[in-house]
C-alpha cells in the first residue's frame, strides 16, 4: 500500500467537492425542468382534475413507474450508447449528468405530484368560482399553495442527487465517490474514505437546513 501525499491529496479533493457540486447543480436543474412540468401533468391529468385525461395520466404514470424502477447503478451503465451520444463520452462529469438527470426526474415528478396533491380542494373551487383560467389556478394559486412543501422535496430531491453522483465515481463519474474508489478502497486508505464520508455528510446537512430554512421562510408568506 501507497502512502499517500498528503498536499496533493487535498487538491484532489477540493477538485472532487467541485465536481460534485456541479454534478449536483447542474442535473438538478435539468431534471427539474422536466420532472416538475411531469409533476403538475400527472395531477391535472388525473379524474376529476382540470385536465382529465386517462390515458395521458396512465402514460406518464406508467412512464415514471418504470424509470423509478430501475436502481441508478444499472441505469448509468444501460444508457452508456445514449450517454455517448448526448455528450461524446460515457467517463467524466459531464457524462454521468446525463443519467443523473434521467434518475432524477421521474423521482422529482413524484414529489412535485405529492406536493400538489396536500393542497386543500377549497383552493382550486376557489379559484373556480373567481373564473381563474385552467393554467391561472395551476400557476397562481396550485404551484403557489404548494410552494413551502415543493421546497422540501426538492431537498429531497438535491439529496438524493449527492448520494447518486457518489454512486457515479465507481464507473468513472468523478466527484468524491470516484475519490472514494480510488484511493479508500482500491489502495486501502480508510483514513480517505472516512474523509469522503464526513464531507458527503457535511455536503447532506448544509443542502437540509437551506432547504429548511427557505421552506420555513415560504410557509410564514
Amino acid at each position: 500500500m501507497r502512502e499517500i501525499d498528503w498536499s496533493v491529496f487535498w487538491v484532489d479533493v477540493w477538485e472532487a467537492t467541485l465536481e460534485t457540486l456541479v454534478m449536483t447543480g447542474f442535473s438538478l436543474i435539468f431534471a427539474s425542468l422536466l420532472g416538475i412540468p411531469l409533476g403538475i401533468a400527472l395531477v391535472v391529468t388525473r379524474e376529476g382534475n382540470l385536465f382529465e385525461n386517462k390515458i395521458v395520466f396512465q402514460v406518464l404514470n406508467v412512464v415514471v413507474n418504470i424509470v423509478r424502477s430501475v436502481p441508478f447503478i444499472v441505469l448509468m451503465v444501460a444508457i452508456i450508447p445514449f450517454t455517448r451520444l448526448i455528450v461524446g463520452t460515457s467517463i467524466g462529469t459531464t457524462a454521468a449528468m446525463v443519467p443523473l438527470v434521467i434518475f432524477a426526474a421521474p423521482f422529482i415528478a413524484r414529489l412535485v405530484e405529492s406536493s400538489l396533491l396536500e393542497v386543500d380542494p377549497g383552493v382550486v373551487e376557489a379559484a373556480k368560482s373567481m373564473g381563474a383560467t385552467p393554467w391561472q389556478i395551476i400557476f397562481r394559486f396550485l404551484v403557489p399553495e404548494a410552494l413551502s412543501s415543493l421546497v422540501l422535496n426538492l431537498t429531497i430531491a438535491t439529496i438524493g442527487l449527492v448520494g447518486a453522483s457518489a454512486m457515479a465515481g465507481a464507473v468513472g463519474g468523478g466527484g468524491l465517490g470516484d475519490l472514494a474508489i480510488s484511493y479508500g478502497y482500491q489502495r486501502f486508505h480508510s483514513d480517505v474514505m472516512l474523509v469522503t464520508v464526513i464531507l458527503l455528510i457535511v455536503l447532506v446537512q448544509l443542502v437540509q437546513m437551506s432547504g429548511n430554512r427557505l421552506s420555513k421562510a415560504l410557509r410564514r408568506r
